[in-house]
């Protein structure tokens, strides 16, 4: 459905998006993930046809939408956008913002279509009200109707969820998921929270300084991480120092760890080491003890911050079963049990 090669956008001769690739198949939803400024935004205004690219090309169905030598006007391509202040007409009905561009079809074809959306999106009943009578969440999800009403090729979302509550936020993104699944249709959306973004999507994009770093699921980001910068940006964890010792062995003040044959390093080589909430487990028996920094109770869990208690007093995160309750200041032991190692050179 999508396909960006080596795009880059740039305003006033400064390029802030670089040589994105990205390919979306028919259904499939996309997110692009990333800090404030990192250009995910950019692609999407790029993408919907209100910036022309730099460089690069621009598909839909195989079709080049904008290259050096093409640029087809937004109204064309069969692109829908979801705002991130819904952008509702105040004076319009539901029903009327709905049908809004619909406006090339016989009236009874609108009708059908508003109600058939209406119901999806779970706003039954609501056809005359107005978008100052509906709650933020109500007004997202008639932004959503009316965008999906004209069945759009892709359905761009831009930061959907940003003005909503968290609880609001995570319940609406499960039903936008379904609603778009149910519609079989293509989207795209940018946010800067990943827990959006593995509620929404099928493949995630992160980006920084206007470059896409890592496109995969949520499985492929969390982990296997291509750099420490998505390590970082997605989940929790802390880096450990760590040696290459004989027979591919990894040693750290945690214990010594086998390291996969997929890493090219030597024997002697100082690495550091990715360790997870969830690769940090309670152990009393344990010779490696850790004293509790801080910690946030998370009911059946609670999330530790621990500092080792070695030299450098590093810090690791510990997420434990809340019936081990330990206050700040106490000790407890730990040891790592870890699925696959993951590591970087210190000088990434």
């Amino acid at each position: 459905m999508l396909t960006l090669n080596d795009v880059s956008v740039a305003y006033k001769n400064e390029v802030v998006v670089h040589n994105v690739n990205i390919n979306l198949l028919v259904g499939q939803i996309g997110c692009l993930l990333g800090p404030s400024g990192c250009g995910k935004t950019s692609v999407l205004r790029a993408i919907a046809g209100f910036e022309k690219l730099s460089s690069g090309s621009l598909s839909l169905r195989n079709t080049v939408v904008n290259d050096a030598d093409t640029m087809v006007p937004p109204e064309v391509r069969k692109v829908a956008v979801v705002f991130q202040d819904y952008a509702l007409f105040p004076h319009l009905t539901v029903a009327e913002n709905v049908t809004f561009g619909l406006y090339q079809k016989q009236k009874s074809v609108k009708k059908q279509r508003m109600l058939e959306l209406l119901e999806l999106v779970g706003l039954s009943g609501y056809e005359n009200r107005r978008p100052h009578e509906l709650s933020g969440g109500q007004q997202q999800r008639v932004a959503l109707a009316r965008a999906l009403a004209p069945r759009p090729d892709l359905l761009l979302l831009d930061e959907p969820f940003s003005s909503l509550d968290a609880e609001l936020r995570d319940e609406l993104a499960k039903d936008i998921r379904c609603i778009l699944k149910h519609e079989n249709t293509t989207a795209l959306m940018v946010t800067h929270d990943q827990h959006e973004a593995f509620t929404m999507a099928d493949i995630i994009g992160v980006m920084s300084k206007g470059q896409l770093i890592q496109w995969s699921d949520a499985y492929g980001l969390y982990h296997k991480p291509v750099n420490k910068f998505v390590a970082s940006f997605i989940g929790d964890g802390a880096f450990l120092p760590a040696q290459i010792q004989a027979n591919n062995m990894l040693k750290c003040d945690l214990g010594e760890f086998e390291l996969s044959r997929e890493y090219s390093f030597e024997r002697g080589d100082t690495l550091e080491m990715l360790v997870r909430p969830d690769d940090v487990l309670y152990d009393n028996s344990s010779n490696s003890l850790a004293k509790v920094v801080s910690r946030s109770f998370r009911g059946s869990h609670i999330l530790y911050e621990l500092e080792l208690q070695v030299k450098n007093r590093l810090s690791v995160l510990c997420l434990a079963l809340s019936h081990h309750d330990h206050k700040v200041g106490e000790l407890f032991g730990i040891r790592l049990e870890l699925e696959h190692v993951i590591v970087f050179s210190v000088s990434r």
